[in-house]
């Protein structure tokens, strides 16, 4: 029996060759699209889509279209037409808001309007699984090369929609300052994505609420130090609440950057030093507030087999989200700590804007 490929293997390969500048083919009824990562468009992937094709387009979220001043005609994204002359860098610009200042003047903009843009969505939805600006470019062509990734657009929009499971992949005794009887518990989306870990202190009963602690990665924080966040903080005062009481779970989530990933958080910071707070550097890079998924916590503690939690957390929307989940939350455990003349502005705007209680 030949070898097979599956819909979600597919889309994880799209994914990865959208990293790294290869195109993938988008099928979304009688018209096929080359597809490329606007971020990883090289002048010479450029030319050869424009062998293919002069008709090119690019699809911008509507939070990056407000900062283009460009009207989002197709609700939650706007498709613009690229002159046939635009080198790469116009293109760059146009995802990229590092480059605003060294291209002001981008329009005036031609845009796409007829027909759906269910393709720019499928594309647009790729680029934020691969970590990457959501910003694609898309070509028709007529002739397909067998060597790329062809997804369906119905199904990646479907796939999109899907709850990825998570498997238990490992786990070990580690003992820790916190506590010496401290096991690591370490899970994978079964699509090859990013790994989350779940650390396990003591041996906390299944049948009642478990401290816990959902916290997303921060590489600044939790690592460097970075006086910009209270996580750090946060994740040191969890570990150190869950020793005191001998037993709980911190659910330790690979979601850097409220989910955007380490690079898109330092453009996000770049864009702070200019002035804006989190939430409109993240609107300006084409991303909505926060790209998190909290349901991912639920459904490692009810692996681990616990049903209800006392959970560590400033956040309501994670509390909503671990509800709906299926983990009751019998009780919210404030974790106000780490706030600095550094991050005082960061924390009033996730009260004002995120709805934190600080």
């Amino acid at each position: 029996m030949p070898f097979s490929v599956t819909l979600d293997e597919k889309i994880a390969r799209a994914r990865a060759d959208l990293r790294i500048g290869v195109p993938i083919v988008l099928r979304d009824g009688a018209t096929n699209w080359a597809v490329c990562a606007i971020e990883t468009l090289s002048s010479e992937r450029l030319a050869q889509m424009r062998d293919q094709s002069s008709d090119l387009h690019v699809a911008l979220t509507d939070r990056r279209a407000e900062t283009l001043a460009a009207p989002p005609y197709d609700g939650d994204l706007v498709r613009i037409s690229v002159p046939f002359d635009a080198p790469a860098t116009w293109i760059h610009a146009m995802a990229d808001p590092s480059l605003d200042l060294q291209m002001p003047m981008k329009g005036p903009f031609h845009f796409l309007r007829d027909g759906t843009p269910i393709a720019d969505r499928a594309a647009i939805a790729l680029c934020k699984g691969a970590g990457l600006l959501p910003g694609a470019i898309f070509a028709p062509i007529s002739n397909m090369s067998e060597s790329l990734v062809q997804l369906d657009v119905l199904d990646v929009m479907a796939a999109a929609a899907k709850r990825m499971p998570l498997d238990l992949i490992s786990g070990a005794r580690v003992p820790l300052e916190v506590s010496e009887n401290s096991r690591v518990h370490v899970y994978r989306k079964r699509d090859g994505g990013e790994e989350h870990y779940a650390i396990e202190v003591g041996q906390p009963a299944r049948d009642k609420p478990v401290l816990s602690r959902l916290h997303s990665a921060c590489f600044t924080g939790d690592i460097m130090g970075s006086l910009k966040c209270d996580c750090g903080a946060q994740l040191h005062a969890a570990m150190a609440q869950i020793g005191a009481e001998g037993s709980g779970v911190l659910l330790y989530l690979n979601q850097e950057g409220r989910g955007i990933g380490l690079a898109n958080k330092m453009r996000a910071y770049s864009l702070q030093d200019q002035g804006f707070d989190t939430v409109e550097a993240n609107h300006r890079l084409g991303f909505e507030d926060d790209e998190r998924d909290f349901r991912l916590g639920a459904e490692i503690l009810r692996g681990l087999g616990f049903k209800s939690t006392r959970l560590m957390t400033n956040n309501p929307a994670k509390v909503a989200k671990m509800e709906e989940a299926g983990v009751k939350v019998a009780e919210r455990v404030a974790l106000q700590v780490g706030r600095t003349p550094q991050n005082t502005d960061y924390l009033d705007v996730k009260a004002k804007k995120s709805g934190h209680l600080l």
